[in-house]
Parts: structure tokens; sequence; C-alpha cells
């Protein structure tokens, strides 16, 4: 007699290998298993494995998607011992993963693949010591080779982390294996360092192992931008220069400089932001649909879009861009300095901390539609927000009076800090007489879904481990990115500018960047 369905079922849950794998897990599981690996982590005792890298590895064994076996290798300059590692890391979860406190079964499960290398990044001896340790890891662990490197350490380390792995060997290995790195932005500070760094990298890893990581693509609401365009029939034939008026971009951060003065002032939110998470955006928001979604035909189209944004050139930057920095304000209530108050920020500074952009995509689909890009700290809230907003209708029926409080219709993609779509139109006010009013439409996942969003980081360090390119970043559109915002640069230090405007703290930006779209009979939508 053959087994009934349910028998299958309890005999396949009984011999799973290990607590991180389930094979029946929605019935999709299998596909989403990588195969046994070991992820080594540059800068283990830095703020981002604290906060982001472990924790997001946690919830993965929680969620049972690691694969048996699994390991993490953290090697960093500190002087500690395994141990020790293993017993910081689970404090970093208990303070920062969504699923605390820790349950001590999945912990020790995952703990026992947590181990230590201590080393300098520019020391050969380390990077030998490492190799040995890895291999102690593939007989012990079952890791079978698969090496997972990631970059969280300052980026003037890049350079030597990368040519010593390959001088060690550490980027090839046995036939049937793989070797895959990851890299944090900022990924270059200009056109020419990004184009060293891929010269660096590519002379050690083919392309399709290089994984530029941006958070933002791991972001449930950004994944959702393909999915509604390209699922849905009814607004994909209204995603075009004919029905949409523009499109606003927002990542706004209610914080200031975080004590990184020395890094900020020689960055500032053009490189930090725009020419990473905001350009992202851009990119899913006006791609044409790939061919399939797997990574090379959807990062074809994010690279059209770039290539086809009409270059800001030097002598138009006061046209189509504002700058300005944070004054003295408040943020919650409590007084903060201004930025030039802050410390290691250089009294006569003209580094942005807020920055708008007005672009256009010259292609057949956007001709004429402007896009319009905002980022800034020390704003009244942190938020992220894509607003389509569509053109008025051609013909209002109705007296000035009735459709005086109507608003055009727009719809909002908002990341952070609550995921969801809305959509505002407008409805007849009940009563005798025909009065018009706007209202929205809702939708959020966590009162949809009563699930809690994963956290960015899970989704792309699984992709990299499975191979799934299609959420990082390619070579080419790192490049075209920081080919538009080298030519704002170089704008705005042939302007001469010893000062820039200034914003107070807690506010949304300078009446500058009101007066940027009111001048054309728009606002900034207010978050």
């Amino acid at each position: 007699m053959s087994m009934t369905t349910r028998e299958t079922i309890d005999s396949l849950a009984g011999a799973q290998a290990s607590p991180f794998t389930n094979p029946l897990r929605e019935g999709l599981l299998i596909e989403r298993t990588p195969a046994p690996c070991t992820m080594v982590i540059f800068g283990a005792s830095g703020d981002l494995t604290r906060r982001k890298l472990i924790p997001a590895l946690y919830n993965l064994a929680l969620e049972r998607l690691l694969p048996a076996g699994f390991s993490v290798v953290g090697f960093a300059r500190q002087d500690m011992t395994s141990e020790i590692f293993r017993a910081r890391m689970k404090e970093a979860v208990n303070e920062f993963s969504r699923r605390s406190p820790v349950d001590d079964a999945v912990w020790n499960s995952f703990a026992e693949g947590l181990t230590y290398v201590r080393g300098d990044f520019t020391d050969a001896n380390a990077y030998n010591n490492l190799a040995q340790h890895l291999g102690v890891m593939d007989e012990t662990r079952g890791t079978l080779s698969n090496r997972l490197f990631y970059l969280s350490t300052p980026p003037d380390s890049y350079d030597d982390i990368i040519v010593n792995l390959g001088n060690q060997g550490l980027n090839i290995g046995p036939p049937a294996s793989w070797q895959r790195i990851i890299v944090e932005k900022p990924f270059g500070h200009d056109l020419d360092s990004a184009r060293d760094l891929n010269a660096v990298v590519n002379r050690v890893f083919n392309e399709r192992d290089v994984y530029r990581i941006d958070h933002y693509l791991g972001k449930e609401t950004v994944q959702n931008i393909i999915a509604f365009r390209f699922a849905n029939g009814i607004f994909e034939p209204l995603w075009n220069r004919q029905y949409v008026d523009h499109v606003q971009i927002t990542v706004a951060e209610s914080i200031g400089i975080e004590g990184r003065g020395g890094y900020y002032d020689h960055t500032g939110a053009l490189r930090d932001m725009v020419q990473n998470h905001l350009m992202q955006l851009l990119t899913l928001v006006a791609m044409e649909p790939p061919v399939e979604l797997t990574a090379d035909p959807v990062r074809d189209e994010k690279v059209k879009v770039l290539r086809a944004v009409r270059p800001i050139k030097p002598d138009l930057v006061r046209r189509f861009t504002v700058r300005a920095q944070y004054a003295e304000g408040y943020e919650s209530g409590d007084p903060v300095p201004a930025f030039r108050d802050e410390e290691r920020i250089a009294p006569e500074s003209i580094t942005e901390t807020f920055v708008a952009l007005k672009l256009f995509i010259d292609n057949w689909r956007w001709a004429g539609v402007p896009f319009y890009l905002r980022t800034g700290k020390r704003l009244p809230k942190r938020a992220s927000e894509i607003a389509i907003q569509f053109k008025r209708a051609p013909h209002l029926l109705f007296p000035g009076n009735a459709a005086g409080s109507m608003e055009p219709n727009v719809l909002s993609l908002d990341m952070q800090p609550d995921e969801g779509i809305s959509l505002k139109f407008a409805v007849k006010v009940p009563g005798p007489m025909m009065n018009l009013r706007s209202v929205n439409m809702g939708f959020q996942y966590g009162t949809s879904f009563n699930v809690q969003s994963p956290d960015a980081y899970e989704r792309l360090l699984l992709d990299a481990m499975l191979g799934d390119s299609t959420l990082f970043t390619r070579r080419d559109e790192v490049e075209t990115a920081w080919d538009i915002v080298t030519q704002i640069m170089t704008g705005w230090e042939q302007t001469g500018a010893t000062t820039l405007p200034t914003y107070e703290a807690g506010t949304w930006g300078p009446v500058e960047a009101d007066a940027f779209l009111k001048m054309e009979g728009r606002q900034w939508r207010e978050l």
C-alpha cells in the first residue's frame, strides 16, 4: 500500500538532517536552501556585523533557511577567542534581532559554526591562517569549500583584502564549489575610483561572483515595486509620460552624522545616498519590463534607465540641483548643533547634508516627465517614499467650490518607517451637494499579512548564498550611476561656493528646495 500524503509529510519532516533545514516549509524551501557554505566576515568586530549581519543570519536559522553545516568565520584585528566572539554575537542578537529574545536551541546549533580568526587586513600570514581555518571547517562542518566573503570594513581596506584573498588562492576552489564576495557601499567615491575598485575585484573574482550590496534593494516594498508594476494590469498602462505628471523620490533621515564627521565631511549626501539608494529606486520605478525576473535581464533594464538619464552638465547645476547644510535646531525636542559645529567637521565645510535633484529620463516612456529626488539629514522624521503623481483630469465637470479640496491622484510606495502602498483619489462627500474630497486607499504590510517584514539583510544574504544576484548591483550600473553623480560634483566645484544655504534642523530642508518645485507649480509632498 502506498503511503498517504500525511505519512509522506511526517516521513520527510522526521528525516531532517539539520535544525536549519525543513523541506516542507511552504512547499518552496527546497528551492531556496543554499548548498553548505562558510561565510567569512571581514571587520567582524564592527557595528554592521553586530547590528545587521549576525542578527540576519540568526533569523534565517530561526526560519530554517540556512543549509546544514552553515558556518561563519569572523576576521578582524581585535584580539578575542571564538568563545568571546560567540558571546558578543549572542548579546548582539538579543539587542538587534527582530526576533528576540534568543531561542537557545536554535542559537546553540547556529553558534556551533561561529568561529573567529584574528588578523590584520594587510598581513599575508593572517590569510594563510584563515585558509587553514577554512580547511578545518570544510572537514568538520562539511561546507564543501563553498565560501562567501563579506567586506564589512572601511572602503580603504577593500583593495588589501581582495588582493590577499587572490594571493592566498581563496578565490578558487575544487570543481563544483563556489567562492563569492559581497562588497558594502560606498563602492568608490567618484567615477575613477569606482572603475579602479572594479578593476581590482575583477582581477580576483569573476563578475558573476561579485555582489555589490545596497540594503535598500532587500526591503520588501522595494522588491514589491517590480511585483506591483508587472503583476497588475491596471497600473502598467498608466506608467508613462501620457499619464504621469512627475515622480518624487524621498529618503529622509532625522539623525545627524552620528559621530562620523571625519567620514561624512569628505562624502556628503550626494555620494552617501543619491549615488546608491536613490538611483536604485529611480531605476526600479522607471525601468522597462525585463524579459524574465532573473539577474541579468533585470539589471540590463536598470542600466538602460541610468544611461537614459539626461546629464546635468556642470554649467547647469544651479538650475537642476539644490544643496544645503543643517543649522542648529531640534530633534525630538532636544537641541542639536549645526553641521559645521559637529565634531571633526571643518568650520568652513561646504559638504552638503541635503540635496535635491531634478532629473529627466530621455527615452520613449518618460520623455518630459521630471523625477525629483531629495535626501537629507536632520529632517523631521525618518521616512522613505516613492510618489507617482498623475496628471489632472483633462476637463473637470465640477464647479470650483465643489472641487476645492481635490488633490491630484498620487500613488505612493512607502519603504520606511511603515512599509505599504497608498492611492489618493477623489470621492463625493455625503450630502445633498456635489462636494468632492481626496481620500487615501492604503495597504500596510504589517496589518495585511500579520507578520513582521524580514530585515533587508536576511533576503540579500540568502540570495548571495543561492547565487542569485538580481538584487545586487552590477559593475556597469555602478559606473553609470557614478558618471551622473560625478558630473554634478564637478559642477558644484566649478561654482566656487564658499557657503551653502542652511535649514533649521528638524525642518524639511531649505527654502531654496521649496522654490525649486514652486517655480513649476509643484510642491514637495508632506510625509
